[in-house]
């Protein structure tokens, strides 16, 4: 196993989720990672950075999100940053929750956890939210 670290940093607009996505699928298979796992990351990848550009950045082209692929001991790690207001992650309804079934907010969230082995959201010092994910191997 060789431990690299991959960056990006994309523009908030839409079109980045889906280079974003590109990215960890294929650094996901260079670093041995089988259908089911590469499905899993891409899936958090396309949630985390979806909300990094719409809910974080507000679709502000000035501002960027930042994203780190690494191939750890651990597995696949992905963090990424947005420059936004933040959120309390606790806050956001549970969307599993029988009175929250019909609010389209917090899937995410739930999809992200299922998806991942870790997920941890932390605001970082220059503003805006962090979001780091672990794909165990």
């Amino acid at each position: 196993m060789n431990e690299k670290k991959t960056k990006l940093k994309l523009p908030s607009r839409l079109e980045s989720v889906e280079k974003a996505a590109l990215e960890a699928e294929k650094l996901a298979a260079e670093n041995g990672f089988g259908e089911e796992a590469r499905y899993a990351i891409d899936m958090a990848v396309r949630e985390s950075v979806a909300n990094a550009v719409k809910h974080g950045n507000l679709l502000d082209e000035t501002k960027s999100v930042e994203i780190t692929f690494e191939n750890s001991g651990d597995g696949f790690e992905i963090t990424i940053k947005d420059f936004g207001a933040g959120f309390a992650v606790e806050k956001i309804p549970d969307p599993t929750n029988p009175e929250n079934l019909l609010k389209a907010n917090g899937r995410g969230i739930l999809f992200m956890r299922s998806f991942m082995d870790e997920v941890e959201w932390s605001n970082h010092a220059e503003g805006g939210m962090m979001v780091k994910m672990l794909k165990k191997r």
